[in-house]
């Protein structure tokens, strides 16, 4: 079995605790959209997809377990270690990377490296063409346009 299916068992098993449908619904929703958007962009960037499809599965898992967004990107960075290091699926250096972008991801202005971007990007995108009814937040719009303009979406 690949590392990520094998990551997406030990999440699918975390979300499924969650005892609100409605929350687990949308957890699931998200981390497996973000997910598929980080190949993407992770794909035509020349990225890691591997490894962003992995933090982009652990970057809010913190956030839908605890029920709480306060400092979720640097808990949730915590958090994703623990897990990396129990499944003993990725090296060290990788793990690092995977954290790394997992404690950026909520700073949507800073530029960072090459996977904490794609990670970035991915959580953006899901955010604004999961639900096209919504306005886009402010603090996502310049990555939003890049992204649009990036994939030929002007």
């Amino acid at each position: 079995m690949g590392r990520l299916k094998e990551l997406r068992k030990i999440v699918d098993q975390e979300l499924l605790a969650i005892d609100d449908v409605d929350k687990r619904k949308s957890a699931f929703v998200h981390l497996y959209g973000v997910s598929l958007a980080a190949a993407l962009i992770a794909e035509k960037r020349n990225t890691n997809t591997e490894l962003a499809c992995m933090a982009a599965m652990l970057h809010d898992l913190y956030a839908y377990k605890s029920g709480s967004y306060e400092n979720h990107a640097h808990k949730g960075a915590d958090l994703a270690r623990t897990i990396l290091n129990r499944l003993a699926l990725t090296t060290a250096s990788e793990t690092e990377a995977i954290c790394t972008a997992i404690s950026r991801h909520d700073d949507k202005q800073a530029v960072d490296g090459p996977l904490e971007e794609v990670l970035k990007d991915a959580d953006v995108m899901h955010h604004c063409m999961n639900d096209l009814s919504k306005a886009v937040k402010d603090k996502e719009a310049a990555r939003y346009a890049a992204l649009r303009k990036e994939f030929g979406l002007e």
